[in-house]
């Protein structure tokens, strides 16, 4: 599983030919959570709120970004990386 960012400790994944809707895995910890790139609202998991927050900011500036990654995953080719929050 490819990571597409890392900042602040969080790290940001996406599966090859994963399925819909459209969204990206992230990892903080011994927490673990899906995204919904379109919507940004948590699908699966939990992330404490700060660091959701964090996550959720950094989405809604790179979203263009995920959802070509998101194309790219569904056809087997490496996602590119995206810049993390500062």
């Amino acid at each position: 599983m490819p990571i597409i960012s890392r900042f602040f400790g969080i790290i940001v994944r996406m599966f090859f030919n994963e399925h819909a809707p459209p969204h990206f895995h992230v990892e903080y910890a011994e927490y673990r959570a899906i995204i919904n790139i379109r919507t940004l609202v948590l699908i699966e998991g939990h992330l404490p709120r700060r660091a959701l927050e964090l996550v959720q900011d950094w989405a809604e500036l790179h979203r263009d970004e995920l959802l070509k990654d998101w194309d790219l995953c569904q056809q087997h080719q490496q996602p590119e990386t995206i810049k993390p929050l500062e």
